[in-house]
C-alpha cells in the first residue's frame, strides 16, 4: 500500500461525484486542493467534519482552494448526505478504493475487539503544482477544518 508524504507528487484520481459527473485532480490543478478522506456518510464524526468544512467553504474559496471529500460510499449516498446536512463541499465516491489506496488511507482498524479494513480519517493539502504540502492522519474532527484553512492560507 502506498504511503504519500509531504513533498510527494499527489496521486491523480478521477472519481464520480455528487450531483453527477466526475472530479479529478487534473481539473483542479493550478489551485490548492483540500482532499479529505472519511469512512462513511451520515455518521457522527463524518457529518461534523463535512459540516465544518462546509461552514468554512467561503473562506477556503477566498484563499483559492477547492475542498473534495472522498469515501467509499456510492454517489447516491453522497447526494442524500449532502442534501440532509446542506453540505457545500464536493463529495467523491471511491467504491473501488483506488484513490483511498493510492493515498494509503485503507488501513486495518479495530473496534470492540474486532479487526477490519476501513478508511482512516485523513486530509491532504495539495498545492497548486500538484504536490502534497501537508498531511493530517488519524484526524480528530474538532478544530480540524480551521487548522486546514490556516495551512491553506500559509501556502
Amino acid at each position: 500500500m502506498a504511503m504519500v508524504s509531504e513533498g510527494d507528487v499527489a496521486p491523480g484520481f478521477e472519481l464520480p461525484r455528487d450531483g453527477g459527473g466526475t472530479v479529478s485532480l487534473e481539473e483542479l490543478k493550478g489551485k490548492p486542493v483540500v482532499l479529505y478522506f472519511y469512512p462513511k456518510d451520515d455518521t457522527s464524526g463524518c457529518t461534523k467534519e463535512a459540516v465544518n468544512f462546509s461552514a468554512l467553504a467561503d473562506e477556503f474559496a477566498a484563499a483559492g482552494a477547492e475542498i473534495v471529500g472522498v469515501s467509499p460510499d456510492p454517489v447516491k449516498s453522497h447526494d442524500k448526505f449532502k442534501a440532509k446536512h446542506d453540505l457545500t463541499v464536493t463529495l467523491a465516491s471511491d467504491e473501488e478504493k483506488q484513490a483511498i489506496q493510492a493515498y494509503g488511507v485503507w488501513v486495518e482498524k479495530k473496534m470492540y475487539g474486532k479487526t477490519y479494513m476501513g478508511v482512516e480519517r485523513s486530509t491532504f493539502l495539495i498545492d497548486k503544482d500538484g504536490k502534497i504540502a501537508k498531511t493530517w492522519r488519524k484526524v480528530k474532527v474538532p478544530g480540524h477544518a480551521e487548522a486546514v484553512l490556516e495551512a491553506v492560507k500559509s501556502l
